[in-house]
């Protein structure tokens, strides 16, 4: 699951050793994603059993964050307000959890920086892109987030959630509108349950 908190473990982050190139590209993409406040998109979500998921994204930063899953998926995931909701209307169960403790609230922080509270464990560079994984640096049982982006010019297209048990939940954004004015409302989970539906679904 992309939000799933997970139980800590007493280990100690493997901080890289970054070069001056290293150094460079983190501070680009810093001012990127600082910059990046929302942005709309089509994803496809490939979970650790293989299953494939599509639906609509909009991401706004800092905090909010809404994945519509197409159906038959069963699925919606809503971030606001300090907390992530995962509602299953198959099972017609959600699970909350305090966004600050899942891998996404990296993402979603606000004035983001890839140092000190976050521990930069990888960088990796293709033609044409850049990955980045890190992890929060008082709590590496929370999982790794690995950011990837396409480069000159950069642009985020790709991120995967990867917890303890090394199950890795890949998302891959394409039709991305950035910019853009979003309700708060499409940010607040309505529980179906009590007002007889839900955005979507």
């Amino acid at each position: 699951m992309l939000l799933a908190p997970l139980a800590a473990h007493a280990e100690t982050p493997q901080k890289l050793a970054l070069t001056a190139q290293d150094r460079a590209d983190l501070a680009r993409i810093e001012t990127y994603l600082n910059g990046l406040k929302t942005l709309r998109a089509r994803f496809l979500q490939v979970a650790p059993d293989g299953a494939v998921s599509e639906g609509n994204a909009w991401l706004q930063r800092p905090g909010r964050m809404r994945f519509e899953y197409d159906k038959p998926s069963p699925f919606l995931l809503v971030a606001g307000f300090g907390s992530a909701v995962f509602y299953d209307r198959e099972l017609n169960q959600t699970t909350s959890v305090p966004l600050s403790t899942t891998p996404l609230g990296i993402l979603l922080s606000d004035n983001l920086k890839l140092s000190g509270d976050l521990t930069v464990t990888a960088i990796a560079r293709d033609p044409g892109e850049i990955q980045v994984t890190t992890i929060r640096t008082s709590s590496p049982g929370d999982g790794s987030l690995t950011l990837v982006f396409a480069d000159a010019p950069l642009a985020l297209r790709q991120w995967a959630v990867t917890d303890s048990d090394r199950q890795e939940t890949r998302v891959s954004l394409f039709n991305i509108e950035p910019g853009g004015n979003f309700p708060a409302s499409l940010f607040q989970f309505e529980d179906p349950r009590l007002s007889g539906g839900n955005r979507g679904n």
